[in-house]
């Protein structure tokens, strides 16, 4: 259902953090823009997080089991997963979250808080997309399917992890990183150490960058009384940083190493390395701008690991065929 003229028009007027001038704002449709919002369309950052760990997934296992690259048909449904989850998960937690929303500078100019889409309309717009989700799943074999199942979980959970632990970044990265496995799945319809070494580096991974993307909203969050890793680890958030990115390095690095990549991917994780390196020591946890540029960076670090072991297949391939 679109919403009512005053709606629209208050989708024209409410700013939105972190999200000016982008396409949505641009040229999308003045009906549709308050779903898209709430899909976070305008933010596509969280599609590439999401889709990252799928993709590495499906590449390590194309590598173990000989294959020149990744299944490009499973590439491609990974993708659509991803945007198509990634709406229903942020549709999902701003109908949990919209009283919080409305109390925080960052979001209260989301759809819902800023009345632009009501809860009726944000639940039926849910509905259509994990139905659109589930489409996707059933293209996978049965393993998989059941593994996509069983992610609804933790999924569901979350929104109320921040009111009830000081580490909701934790059951985050549970939640997001599902794909790690799941890639994985896709080709061999089982599961084995790599792809589970795989999912704990991506588990820390994304602990150490919502760590970072946090300390946006800790003032905020501590008055209304929300809980987060920002808050909790506070000045000590850098000391930290260090030890949840080794734990991802290392974890997707011998995921690697299990899989038979050669020297080429390890040149890609000395890259990778120095882009966490730089996010940590020139991060400012006062100045919000700083923290989202860090945690936006990550795109960065995921595309240099899958270019690695794309490159490491080829190269493979080509040893092979020699």
């Amino acid at each position: 259902m679109p919403p009512s003229d005053d709606q629209a028009a208050t989708a024209q007027t409410v700013p939105i953090a972190d999200a000016e001038n982008n396409w949505v704002e641009k040229i999308a449709p003045s009906f549709a823009r308050p779903y898209l919002r709430l899909a976070r369309i305008d933010r596509p950052i969280g599609i590439w997080l999401l889709l990252w760990p799928c993709w590495w997934s499906s590449a390590l296992a194309a590598l173990t089991f000989g294959a020149p690259y990744p299944d490009p048909w499973h590439l491609a449904l990974f993708a659509i997963g991803a945007i198509v989850m990634r709406s229903a998960g942020c549709t999902y937690n701003d109908i949990v979250d919209r009283k919080v929303d409305l109390q925080v500078e960052r979001t209260k100019g989301r759809p819902i808080p800023s009345g632009q889409v009501t809860v009726t309309q944000a639940s039926i717009f849910l509905i259509a997309l994990c139905l659109i989700g589930l489409l996707v799943l059933v293209q996978f074999n049965r393993y998989t399917i059941i593994l996509g199942i069983l992610a609804v979980l933790p999924t569901a959970i979350y929104p109320f992890m921040k009111r009830l632990t000081n580490w909701p970044q934790a059951v985050l990265g549970i939640t997001f990183n599902w794909g790690a496995l799941m890639g994985w799945t896709a080709m061999t319809g089982s599961l084995d150490w790599p792809p589970v070494i795989l999912y704990l580096g991506a588990v820390f991974w994304t602990i150490g960058y919502d760590t970072i993307y946090a300390h946006q909203d800790k003032e905020d969050d501590a008055i209304i009384g929300m809980k987060s890793t920002a808050l909790t680890l506070g000045d000590k958030t850098t000391t930290y940083l260090n030890v949840f990115y080794a734990i991802t390095w290392v974890a997707i690095f011998m995921a690697g190493v299990m899989s038979g990549t050669y020297l080429i991917f390890a040149t890609a994780m000395a890259l990778a390395a120095m882009q966490l390196v730089w996010q940590v020591t020139t991060l400012n946890v006062s100045d919000p701008v700083n923290c989202l540029i860090r945690f936006r960076s990550n795109r960065l670090f995921g595309l240099i690991v899958f270019i690695g072991l794309l490159a490491d297949g080829a190269l493979r391939a080509l040893i092979a065929g020699t």
